[in-house]
């Protein structure tokens, strides 16, 4: 029994409930996102049916639950649970109020923009590949994604003896950070803290207490208070309470029924009545007030005993060579660098290997060229292709590729302008192959080069701050004598 719940406890931790800490996927929202791009469903195609990808997911590379893999594709859609959705769905996806998707038979999706940023290298070979369930195909065991997204999107699972509640960044500040670690390796985490202020919530909402979240960054577990954003109106009738951005993975519709509770049962007195304005242009709720009550007090016991206040529990675990390890935000972007650095030095290897096999050929044309009556003379006594190549070899020392690419050449290619598009080909390559072979040989190319690229991440996708972060945590006074209406009584 021991043995096997320690090889499940071992599926579980590895492959199913935690992220890895290179590119921030769980195995079946890599499967998700893989399968949606070799079937060509990209962000710039019309959306398919949900199903179909469900479907495709399921038979070629997880043999699991359909209602699983759909739960975790509408994840990835969902605005006010991610960042950076990676799978933009068209149809019912749920809502911040818990409310269920549509089924996959009536929604349709396709890959979000910012997927092109975790999939665009992977046909250069950059990444390892395994096979997958019934060694039908291939998939890949890690995504060549060019932004920490465990960081920027959060993750959150419970595996065996594990789990893990990573809080979503902002991707500006991740990837400023990033860069300020390329160059500077040694860094503190209060150089770091001056890119990364806090977690940044989809939902918005304020973070309180600088200490706790340096708390947070520097071990990698730990509580932010986070507070709704609440303003107070005063008008002739009455005051109200606006609440426009609650706590992160609040669920709205829990959060109005408990303060129209606490109005119901007058526990406090004050409140007049409690709406839910929200619509398109946004989250509104309204707590309507008499005239004379106290609404700070009133906000301040609705802060301790609803969730417009919450304690947000930070445990940042990972996958790190097939072990979950706890992460601070320096070990985060470290895994990510290196990650980074492995996906582009295979990506150049492929590519100048590519280039130097092409120039290779072009080499041999042109040569062929320069000898063409002798060329075409010795094919037209050759009785087959086989016994042609073969000749050209003794003759002039081609090699099998150059051979077969003279053999396979149309006569149009022989003009002049051909010629001179050949030497100009051989140019380009040869400073191509140039600066492929100095990407692999220097670090502080190498390095460079990943800078550029996340520049580039970052003119791409602006992403203001959604969550203010604040120096200190409010302490919550409830004045229960101050809550007591005043009002005349005969006592008799």
């Amino acid at each position: 029994m021991s043995d096997r719940f320690g090889s499940y406890s071992k599926y579980i931790i590895q492959e199913r409930a935690l992220p890895d800490a290179r590119d921030g996927l769980k195995p079946v929202q890599r499967r998700i996102l893989y399968s949606m791009y070799i079937d060509g469903n990209t962000c710039e195609k019309p959306h398919r049916k949900s199903a179909k990808t469900v479907g495709s997911v399921m038979g070629t590379f997880h043999p699991h639950g359909d209602s699983s893999i759909y739960e975790a594709m509408v994840r990835m859609s969902q605005d006010w649970k991610i960042n950076l959705p990676l799978v933009d769905m068209h149809g019912n996806n749920g809502s911040i109020d818990d409310d269920p998707p549509a089924a996959m038979r009536y929604t349709e999706a396709r890959l979000a923009k910012a997927s092109e940023l975790l999939l665009e290298d992977i046909d250069y070979e950059s990444v390892a590949m395994t096979n997958n369930y019934d060694d039908s195909h291939l998939e890949p065991t890690v995504l060549p994604a060019r932004f920490p997204v465990l960081l920027v999107n959060g993750s959150t699972g419970i595996a065996s003896g594990y789990a893990t509640n990573i809080a979503p960044h902002n991707l500006n500040e991740i990837v400023d950070a990033t860069i300020y670690r390329l160059s500077h390796p040694e860094c503190s985490l209060d150089e770091l803290m001056q890119f990364v202020k806090g977690p940044d919530f989809p939902t918005g909402a304020i973070v309180q207490g600088r200490k706790q979240i340096r708390e947070v960054f520097e071990t990698g577990k730990g509580k932010v208070v986070v507070r709704s954003r609440c303003e107070i109106l005063e008008g002739k009738t009455g005051s109200q309470i606006i609440v426009s951005e609650i706590p992160y993975e609040v669920v709205k519709s829990q959060l109005v029924k408990k303060i129209s509770d606490i109005y119901l049962s007058k526990d406090i007195e004050g409140i007049t009545d409690v709406r839910d304005e929200s619509g398109r242009n946004g989250l509104r709720i309204v707590i309507d007030c008499k005239k004379d009550s106290n609404c700070e007090q009133i906000l301040n016991y609705l802060y301790k005993n609803t969730d417009l206040q919450i304690n947000y529990s930070y445990n940042c675990v990972a996958i790190v060579n097939h072990k979950p390890v706890l992460m601070s935000l320096s070990a985060a972007l470290d895994a990510f660098i290196a990650h980074r650095r492995q996906t582009v030095i295979n990506r150049s290897t492929y590519l100048r290997d590519k280039k130097a096999a092409r120039l290779h050929i072009v080499e041999g044309l042109i040569k062929a060229v320069s000898i063409l009556d002798d060329v075409i003379a010795l094919i037209r006594l050759s009785k087959d292709k086989k016994e042609a190549k073969e000749k050209l070899k003794e003759a002039f020392l081609f090699s099998e590729e150059q051979a077969e690419a003279i053999v396979s050449l149309r006569l149009y290619r022989l003009t002049s302008t051909d010629i001179t598009t050949l030497r100009e080909e051989g140019k380009t390559l040869n400073s191509e192959i140039s600066e492929l072979n100095a990407i692999l040989s220097s670090c502080a190319v190498l390095d460079q080069l990943l800078c550029r690229e996340l520049k580039q991440v970052n003119a791409e996708h602006i992403c203001p701050r959604r969550t203010q972060i604040e120096e200190e945590v409010q302490e919550v006074i409830v004045d229960k004598a101050a809550m007591i209406p005043n009002e005349s009584c005969y006592i008799s």
